[in-house]
């Protein structure tokens, strides 16, 4: 049984390009963090897209507090370096950080992550579960960590690679690093939230990412159906605009009425526009029933006019407190 989306301690938040996973994540951290909890939101691509959304200074390698939310709850955020994680890494199990700075000076770490890709994902993974798990007067540290993950297209393969090095290392620190790893991943206090749209290309691969994440024995959690638009037309103006269509002749007595211009270039101008928002958004509502059969708890988030500010983030932030409460009451 999957976690509902409040019983978990580690978000994991991934989504096809373009469908805002960022934006989402941030906003579920300030969601997590309102009535005084402490959250720390992750950053694992090195985009620098937290910083960003906050308004704030490039994130170095320290947790930082970007935000208070609702109730003085704290977001903090951490942009994951991978050369710092590995040198924490080697210092934590083998006393070796001045080792590796010599072999950061000898561009060795760089070397080693280029030919060997996974090793990056092992590093990131391995500090995100140090985060989840630290412990400060017998307590956890963070209420809950959120982590901007890669795409959907990688997803599984990110989280699953410290469980093939786990297969590689028989025993010694690197196996019981990575079998920590995976032992919280697979746990019932982390949860992958999937971002899609309302688009054919995004809900499939949401489909597919599901797919695979139940494969690899990854706990999945919501599915989150960003920039959601309203029609701008009532439910029979848009069957009537989508089905037959409307044409310049069926708008100008209206026009008239209006006292706007009617003549026929205008009038079929705005009735193509508006043939073609009512058949857009008709097929977009049909895509809710492809994301319904997903079986995956479902919360959709407003397209806001505007640029994406602090106070954009507390509305959707809003909506996501909103639906971890609901959750709450189903579970």
């Amino acid at each position: 049984m999957s976690p509902s989306p409040s019983s978990a301690r580690l978000h994991v938040v991934t989504g096809k390009g373009g469908t805002g996973k960022t934006t989402v994540a941030a906003a579920l951290a300030l969601a997590l963090a309102a009535d005084g909890r402490t959250v720390l939101l992750v950053e694992t691509e090195g985009r620098q897209g937290i910083a960003q959304l906050f308004d704030t200074a490039p994130l170095p390698y320290e947790e930082r507090r970007v935000a208070v939310a609702r109730g003085g709850g704290e977001v903090k955020a951490l942009a994951i370096d991978v050369e710092e994680a590995l040198l924490e890494y080697l210092d934590m199990f083998y006393n070796l950080r001045r080792a590796g700075r010599a072999l950061r000076k000898m561009g060795a770490i760089d070397f080693a992550t280029a030919i060997a890709p996974g090793l990056r994902d092992v590093l990131i993974t391995g500090k995100i579960k140090e985060a989840v798990t630290r412990r400060q007067d017998g307590r956890p540290v963070y209420d809950a960590v959120v982590v901007d993950a890669p795409p959907t297209g990688r997803i599984t393969r990110f989280l699953g690679v410290t469980g093939e090095m786990s297969q590689l290392a028989r025993s010694g620190p690197i196996k019981t690093q990575s079998d920590g790893v995976m032992a919280v991943l697979k746990s019932p206090q982390t949860a992958v939230h999937l971002v899609t749209i309302l688009e054919d290309m995004p809900v499939q691969e949401t489909a597919d990412a599901i797919d695979e994440l139940h494969k690899a024995g990854l706990p999945i959690g919501s599915v989150i159906v960003n920039l959601v638009t309203e029609p701008v037309l009532p439910p029979d103006g848009l069957a009537r605009a989508a089905g037959d269509g409307l044409t310049g002749a069926d708008l100008a007595p209206a026009l008239a009425a209006a006292h706007l211009p009617a003549d026929g270039g205008i009038a079929d101008a705005l009735a193509a526009q508006t043939v073609e928002h009512a058949r857009r958004w008709m097929a977009q509502d049909a895509l809710r029933h492809d994301v319904e059969a997903l079986g995956r708890p479902t919360v959709e988030l407003p397209l806001l006019t505007g640029p994406m500010d602090l106070g954009s983030l507390f509305e959707l932030a809003g909506r996501l407190e909103e639906h971890l409460l609901a959750a709450d009451v189903a579970a």
